[in-house]
């Protein structure tokens, strides 16, 4: 088990790192566009600890557009697992997927679709799920 890990962690780095600059700075300009709301300057004139304003107040409202990328970059991910997975010799679908388009494997290719088409469809419902928990306002009651 530890050698399968070990063998994972530069893959997983790789296909993470691509999109974290792109996402810390999406999240740094929404964390300046929350921190000039009202509601916040409300925050710290009442006394409030200014980690509880950050975290309690700014960050959960920043959060929101980042929780919509994170469920809109499953397909990207799967779109790209075709390239690390080539570059670190990994059998998966990635690959599988490229092999059954030029070999015109038209079922293979169809249930692979599919399989890609669920993952989406669970990152948007994680993603709507975040939201409840990021966004109180948003909850069922």
């Amino acid at each position: 088990m530890w050698d399968w890990v070990k063998h994972l962690i530069m893959p997983i780095f790789v296909s993470a790192f691509g999109g974290l600059a792109g996402f810390s700075r999406y999240m740094r300009g929404n964390m300046l566009e929350v921190i000039r709301q009202n509601y916040v300057t409300t925050a710290r004139a009442k006394g409030l600890p200014e980690s509880e304003v950050i975290y309690k107040h700014a960050l959960r409202n920043a959060l929101m557009p980042i929780i919509t990328l994170l469920g809109l970059s499953i397909p990207g991910l799967i779109g790209g697992s075709v390239i690390f997975e080539t570059i670190f010799g990994i059998p998966g679908m990635g690959q599988l997927f490229y092999m059954s388009v030029m070999t015109r494997d038209y079922p293979l290719v169809m249930g692979i679709l599919t399989i890609g088409a669920m993952l989406t469809l669970l990152g948007n419902l994680l993603a709507d799920v975040s939201y409840a928990i990021v966004d109180p306002r948003i909850r069922i009651k």
